[in-house]
């Protein structure tokens, strides 16, 4: 059996949230393949991407604030050139939310997790006032138009669009533009039905998001913008998906992994009968959790979280809440009810002090500044010590976005 800190420690070590236990360099102490700690040294935003499967990123900042906690020395202009480059992608593979992927991994969990989200559609077209045959036609129009080189877009170096046509790839083409393209070609995509149009394309495959221009979203012609695809069979993907969720929020209870993904209870049942050994049932408190075999095996989590480890300044979508289901071990419900005010599912951004949500934060970005207003929770007062702490956590968030970070308290 599993205390409660002794779970939350090793939940930080599989969310990339905690400083890695110090080791020799002899190979016998080497850590394990799979585990954390055998993961960090060598991270990049597509390492953090490929451990996690899937992130949260339904608001660009927040997601690019999930990679820099993760990556400490990284910025902001960094995450923007990884999703540039292509290292990550982001799209809406399951639950109908937008998250970083592997690229090379679209295809597959569109077909594992994303069909999901094509079902029942004609209660939402009736209220767009559109139907399947216009959706259809939607769809494969924003693929020519994203295929199309005589599309100029601003990223283009040549006024006339030629090194676009050169290249053989299209650039992506901001919201509006393939919405004004829609309309050109007939189709009203006037009110929701443009983006509803636009998802729908991402979520059978024919886009994805591409980088932001300035406050602007892209949209890319998939067969373009992605690497060639990894090719695996439904069970495949199955596991696969499993054992990265697990891998990268263990412990957690077989149910967070059906609410991670939006699947079936017998697909969560398949696939944590695929793993097998992989996976071990811990009990904690009185929840049976599944955490990776391997993960047990490295030290250090057996103490708990340390009282000195520093202070989390986490962004509101981020796959520390929004990973699981159950959310016990991080927050009780006051807690919750503070982080997401009305339930409308907006989530605000946090303070994590040894595992549990300490308080919530809010930002307002200056051009040569950034205040910071944090909003303590429940019983939490930090010392001065525990101040001097957050300070240092919210130095690193002003070098994320280039631009030092002032704190106050509330």
């Amino acid at each position: 059996m599993l205390s409660d800190d002794q779970a939350r420690a090793l939940r930080l070590r599989s969310l990339l949230l905690a400083t890695p236990v110090a080791r020799s360099s002899s190979t016998d102490d080497a850590p394990a393949a799979g585990t954390p700690e055998s993961h960090q040294a060598h991270l990049t935003p597509a390492g953090v991407v490929e451990w996690f499967g899937a992130m949260q990123a339904q608001d660009v900042a927040s997601g690019h604030w999930s990679f820099g906690v993760r990556l400490p020395g990284s910025t902001d202009a960094d995450i923007e050139r990884a999703t540039a480059e292509r290292q990550i992608v982001r799209t809406w593979p399951m639950r109908g939310t937008i998250h970083f992927v592997p690229p090379a991994d679209v295809t597959w969990m569109l077909q594992l997790t994303g069909i999901r989200m094509l079902r029942g559609l004609d209660r939402r077209w009736s209220i767009l006032d559109t139907d399947r045959v216009t959706v259809l036609a939607a769809a494969e129009a924003i693929g020519d138009i994203l295929s199309d080189p005589g599309h100029v877009s601003s990223e283009d170096p040549e006024p006339d669009g030629s090194a676009r046509a050169r290249n053989g790839t299209a650039n992506p083409l901001t919201r509006a533009q393939i919405l004004a393209s829609l309309q050109q070609r007939g189709i009203d995509a006037s009110g929701q039905r443009g983006y509803h149009y636009l998802w729908y394309a991402c979520q059978t495959g024919v886009a994805v998001i591409g980088p932001q221009r300035g406050k602007e979203q892209t949209f890319a012609l998939a067969a373009d913008w992605l690497p060639p695809q990894r090719d695996l069979t439904r069970d495949e993907a199955l596991r696969t998906l499993a054992e990265r969720f697990f891998r990268s929020h263990g412990p957690a209870p077989a149910a967070d992994f059906t609410g991670w993904t939006g699947l079936t209870a017998s697909d969560t049942k398949a696939a944590v009968a695929a793993l097998g050994s992989e996976l071990t049932s811990v009990s904690v408190g009185d929840r049976e959790m599944l955490c990776p075999t391997t993960a047990l095996d490295v030290p250090g989590w057996q103490q708990g979280v340390r009282r000195a480890a520093p202070p989390l300044v986490l962004p509101g979508f981020d796959e520390f809440l929004l990973g699981y289901k159950d959310r016990t071990l991080a927050a009780d419900a006051e807690t919750m009810a503070a982080v997401i005010p009305g339930g409308n599912g907006v989530f605000r951004n946090t303070i994590v002090v040894g595992g549990r949500v300490a308080a919530t934060w809010t930002r307002k970005v200056r051009a040569k500044r950034i205040d910071v207003e944090v909003h303590t929770l429940s019983d939490w007062r930090p010392s001065a010590a525990a101040q001097r702490r957050l300070a240092k956590a919210f130095d690193r968030f002003g070098e994320f976005l280039g631009r030092p970070a002032s704190v106050s308290y509330t």
